[in-house]
Parts: C-alpha cells; sequence; structure tokens
C-alpha cells in the first residue's frame, strides 16, 4: 500500500520497472552473453559410446521386464484402445524398464535433452539444461533461450516415474563394438534423437509369449536412424547394427520374394491378411507375431533359437516410430530398407506417428516389391 499522500502512477511504475531491466541486463549482459555462447557450442556425442550406452540401457530395461514377468507382478492395466480397437496394455515391467533405460541415458548424457513421451515430442516440452541458473524477469527472453539451447532428445513409449534414477553408465565399451567400431564417431548432440520402447510387445508379455519381447533403443541423426538396439530379455540375445559401420547380426543367404513367407502383426493385424495376398497371392504364407523388433529380427539370420524366419515384414495400420526405429537402423546397417507401404522414407525427428504403414525387406528389389502391393489409404486400414 502506498503512503498517504502519495499516487502511485502507472507510468511511473512501467518506467521504473523498465529501468530495473536496464539495470538487470547492465549487470548480467557479460554473463547472458557467454552462456548463450557455450549453450549454442557445438556439443558433440561420440556415436560408438552412445552405441555402448543403448546396449547396456536395452539390457537393464530387460532385467526388469524378466524379473516382473518371473515375479508376476505385473499390475496390468489398460492405456486404451488402439485405432483398430485392440486395449492397449500396460503393465510394472514397461514402467520399471522405461524407468532404468530413460534415466541411464539421461543422468548419462544430460546434454542429450530428456522428454517424457505423455508431454509428447510435438509440443516441445523438454527441460532446460541444468547449468542455467539465472531467473529471467523477462517471459520473453527467458523462452528464446529454451528455443536456442534445446538440445537433443529422449522419447520414450512410457511415461518417467518422477523419482527418477540415480543410476550412470560405466563408459565401459565391450569388446564385440570395439572390434567393429573406430572411434571418433562424434556428431553435434542436438542432431540427436533417441527413440525407447521399454518393452515391445506388451500384450504378448502380458500372455506369457516371451519370444516376442524385446526392449530397444534407437539414435537417430538429423532423423536418419543410424544406431539400432534390440534385446530380447528372456533369452539374452542382443542385436546391434551402427549404419555405416558394421552389426553383429547377419542376413540369411537367400530370400524368396516370388513366394516369400509374410510376417505381420498378430494383435493389430487390420486388413493386413487380405493386404498381402492381394500382392503375392492367395497361398501367401503369413507368419502372425508379437512386436516389431522380434519382426525384423524374423528377416535376419540372428543366433537367438527363439525365432521364426520371414522374408518381408508388412504392417499395414499405425505404428509408433519407438517401435521400429531400431529395426530401421539395424537393417539399414545390413544394407536392408524398411519404408512406408508407398515407399517413402521414414523420418525419425519429430512426432511419434507413422502412419504410412511398413514394409521391411533385406537382400531384394525393396522397390519391386512396393510396386507390387495394392493401393493403400491410412484412413482404410
Amino acid at each position: 500500500m502506498a503512503p498517504m499522500g502519495i499516487r502511485l502512477s502507472p507510468l511511473g511504475i512501467a518506467v521504473f520497472c523498465l529501468l530495473g531491466v536496464g539495470v538487470i541486463y547492465h549487470l548480467y549482459a557479460g554473463v547472458l552473453s557467454s552462456r548463450i555462447a557455450s549453450f549454442r557450442q557445438k556439443r558433440t556425442v561420440d556415436l560408438r559410446e552412445l552405441l555402448a550406452l543403448s546396449m547396456e540401457a536395452a539390457v537393464q530395461g530387460g532385467r526388469e521386464v524378466k524379473r516382473i514377468r518371473e515375479d508376476n507382478t505385473l499390475e496390468e492395466k489398460s492405456k486404451g484402445k488402439t485405432k483398430e480397437g485392440a486395449s492397449e496394455k500396460l503393465t510394472l515391467g514397461d514402467l520399471n524398464s522405461h524407468r532404468k533405460m530413460f534415466y541411464l541415458i539421461k543422468n548419462t548424457y544430460p546434454e542429450i535433452q530428456a522428454v517424457d513421451v505423455m508431454h509428447r515430442v510435438g509440443r516441445k516440452e523438454v527441460s532446460r539444461p541444468r547449468d542455467v541458473i539465472i531467473v529471467f524477469a523477462c517471459k520473453m527472453v527467458r523462452d528464446e533461450m529454451w528455443k536456442r539451447t534445446k538440445t537433443s532428445l529422449v522419447n520414450s513409449e512410457e511415461q518417467a516415474n518422477a523419482e527418477g534414477e540415480a543410476t550412470v553408465w560405466t563408459h565401459i565399451i565391450p569388446e564385440e563394438i570395439l572390434a567393429k567400431i573406430s572411434g571418433g564417431k562424434e556428431v553435434p548432440a542436438e542432431s540427436i534423437t533417441v527413440w525407447i520402447d521399454p518393452l515391445d510387445a506388451t500384450q504378448e508379455y502380458t500372455e506369457n509369449l516371451q519370444k516376442y519381447v524385446t526392449t530397444m533403443v534407437c539414435v537417430a541423426v538429423d532423423g536418419d536412424p543410424v544406431i539400432g538396439v534390440i534385446h530380447k530379455p528372456f533369452t539374452g540375445y542382443t542385436a546391434w547394427g551402427f549404419v555405416g559401420e558394421g552389426s553383429n547380426v547377419v542376413p540369411r543367404a537367400s530370400y524368396n520374394t516370388n513366394f516369400p513367407k509374410v510376417i505381420v502383426s498378430r494383435s493389430h493385424s487390420g486388413k493386413v491378411k487380405s493386404f498381402v495376398q492381394v500382392a503375392f497371392g492367395n497361398n501367401t504364407e503369413i507368419i502372425p507375431a508379437g512386436g516389431a523388433g522380434y519382426k525384423v529380427l524374423a528377416l535376419l539370420d540372428p543366433t537367438d533359437e527363439e525365432q521364426d524366419t520371414a522374408d518381408i515384414y508388412i504392417h499395414v495400420t499405425y505404428i509408433k516410430k519407438w517401435d521400429i526405429c531400431a529395426g530401421d537402423a539395424i537393417l539399414r546397417s545390413l544394407g536392408g530398407e524398411m519404408t512406408t507401404l508407398k515407399g517413402e522414407q521414414i523420418d525419425y525427428s519429430g512426432t511419434e506417428e507413422n502412419k504410412g504403414g511398413l514394409l521391411a525387406s533385406i537382400k531384394t528389389d525393396h522397390e519391386a516389391l512396393v510396386k507390387r502391393l495394392p493401393p493403400w489409404e491410412e484412413n482404410k486400414q
């Protein structure tokens, strides 16, 4: 309250505030400039280390998935319905695995900014760097700083536990990576997007169909999948690929595209059976299976025995990018391809949605396969 006899003019208050902002700017301009400059410097991440970290994250998440399934403490819930009307399951295995994987990556590389998938990538709700210690009086300046200092994203299917995890990676790179991948593969942190699937094939997980279950991590650089890791918790098998560098899994010797075995989703099949038969004939062998990670491995020659084999992978309904990014990277590392049903490359930046269906193949004429597919429209699937 103003002293008696003194009236506060709105114009005077505005002038006073402007003077205050001017003083603050004068005092802290140097500090702000240096911080902005440091934030805008190209912070880099070594992709070989990020591959090793991704493998460790997938394995740690997988341990939680396996433990909870064996303890039968799933605490199964429904997240809602898919576009095909099927129930989307959520279990304690999903959440615990997510927490392990998400925070291991976030705590090891703070410059790789973390965003919880429940906030959606498209909303750009990422955290600010921890070393921003100045509270900005001007919201406009604060928001501009936020935009300028955002770096890469860690996207996961499930919601992070608010308490987090104290885990940090040991920086020990497995010998199998050291033997195949040379060091010095550094890229700007701001160009990286990390996609995590803490439990692929949750429906099958609740049914105890263990062979379909995987944990996956993918690293995309400027939207292109570069590193992919697919881990099978119940057998301990881990497949990885680094585009342009190598992989620990290989393609099979041959593939039949004249009379192919086509692997498809068992829980989100949509109209895939008729779609496949129009393309390849009524006698085409169709293999229903759970988990996008499992279906990609079916195209390869993994050493894991709990695995079907197929020549082509087709998906005709809506699918999330954390489901497919790791498999896409592994296929690309081996010369294979994963595209929409129209043959378009999938961009792994931006939102999590892939609405264009999926065609995956290796050691085949992928473009010829696209041409054999019948006309496809998203809203009719």
